[in-house]
């Protein structure tokens, strides 16, 4: 089952960003507070939205997807990014993963949005099979810069 989140849902989505981390071989870079979640998803102006895929049998958390609306000038409409998927290691292989990107899917058809996009680390195998046997392409012409810590201050400064 796939619903949206709730702020009840903070300490175990919280969780599941640092196992996603620690999957990613960068948890030291995962300093995000449950109360930096909680504000983003649902304080006074939320910037993100999050759907957590529950255990059939168990009703149990076992995934979620982490995402915030984008905007294409070409396009001259919003999209999603999703910015996390992530699905317990032992709930793997139970249809979670591609239930949360189909509800994403469908928020996009629902109100007009003309793109779901997301980043894959390279070596994630895994995942890019997954992703390219749900439709999606990569977008290899592309590459994504990001500024950060001192890059960041010292621009911003």
């Amino acid at each position: 089952m796939i619903r949206e989140a709730t702020p009840a849902d903070i300490p175990v989505i919280h969780a599941m960003v640092r196992e996603l981390a620690d999957y990613e071989k960068a948890l030291d870079e995962a300093r995000a507070t449950e109360e930096q979640l909680r504000d983003a998803l649902f304080g006074e102006r939320p910037a993100a939205f999050a759907h957590v895929a529950e255990d059939d049998a168990t009703g149990e958390p076992v995934g979620f997807a982490l995402w915030f609306l984008n905007f294409s000038t070409w396009r001259g409409v919003h999209g999603i990014y999703l910015e996390d998927l992530y699905v317990r290691p032992g709930a793997r292989g139970g249809g979670h993963g591609k239930a949360l990107l189909t509800e994403l899917a469908r928020i996009c058809v629902a109100r007009g949005y003309e793109r779901l996009e997301w980043s894959v680390l390279n070596w994630n195998e895994p995942s890019i099979a997954f992703y390219r046997a749900l439709g999606a392409r990569p977008q290899d012409e592309w590459t994504v810069f990001r500024l950060t810590d001192d890059a960041l201050n010292g621009l911003g400064a």
